[in-house]
């Protein structure tokens, strides 16, 4: 039912702009959302011909084609599975042998020139990241190189076998350019979610967890599973704003403007 209600904010988006510009996140979580969209995809129900994408990051220092790279996750993922242009798709990638401090201004080019985000997807890290946006960075920093930290190197070893080559560095989108997207959708599962969610939702705003930033956003979905909302204070209260918000859009529609 989840990946249902997901994949439906994806399709409301392109149904008023079938030229909407995405902001897509890597890791396990979206995987659900991303084979919902393939499947509609299949069967006629959503196009992404027009539609471009932004992802959120990608490793520095190795090539697109490594399975491994956030590059190839999105190929096998989600792009080769649907309509999308490859033209149309972007991550914050550096060719072998350029300075990789480049990359974030020139991204950030790429995002305004095609007239912003208006969709972006998120996860959220065990310590609070969005995108690889450490504990500490910046509320107003933009893509840039960051060093990954040891929590975030020990999550992500279980995707790299033994003696393979793990990045400690990454290309990420700042928490300027995400909070500039005109829409958010941060998705969390599990019980190893649940400080960081809390932090998210119900923390104080701070750097020392990025993701506490999207409390100033106007327009945010955050979808959430029974343990990633376990240590949520204020759940009922939720509940019952969640019940009420269903009741209005049964009785007056979705409202979904494409501004």
């Amino acid at each position: 039912m989840q990946k249902a209600v997901e994949a439906a904010l994806v399709e409301a988006m392109l149904r008023v702009k079938p030229r909407a510009v995405f902001g897509f996140a890597t890791g396990s979580t979206p995987i659900a959302l991303y084979r919902r969209l393939a499947e509609r995809h299949r069967a006629g129900k959503v196009s992404f011909r027009d539609a471009a994408s932004f992802n959120l990051d990608e490793y520095l220092g190795i090539t697109p084609d490594n399975p491994q790279s956030y590059r190839a996750y999105m190929q096998r993922e989600f792009f080769d599975q649907v309509d999308i242009d490859p033209a149309n798709t972007h991550l914050p990638e550096c060719p072998p042998g350029e300075d990789p401090q480049r990359i974030g201004p020139r991204y950030e080019t790429m995002i305004r020139d095609a007239g912003g985000i208006d969709l972006q997807v998120l996860g959220i890290g065990h310590n609070g990241h969005i995108g690889f946006n450490e504990p500490s960075s910046s509320l107003v920093s933009r893509t840039r190189v960051k060093t990954l930290t040891p929590r975030t190197l020990e999550a992500n070893s279980r995707l790299f076998e033994d003696g393979e080559y793990q990045p400690r560095l990454a290309i990420t989108m700042g928490i300027a350019t995400i909070m500039e997207a005109r829409r958010i959708l941060l998705l969390a599962t599990g019980d190893a979610k649940a400080t960081a969610v809390a932090g998210l939702v119900e923390g104080p705003v701070t750097a020392m967890c990025p993701a506490s930033a999207l409390q100033l956003h106007e327009r945010v979905t955050v979808l959430l599973d029974e343990a990633a909302a376990a240590q949520l204070r204020y759940r009922e209260y939720y509940d019952l704003a969640n019940r009420e918000n269903r009741a209005l859009k049964d009785r007056f529609g979705d409202f979904y403007a494409a501004d």
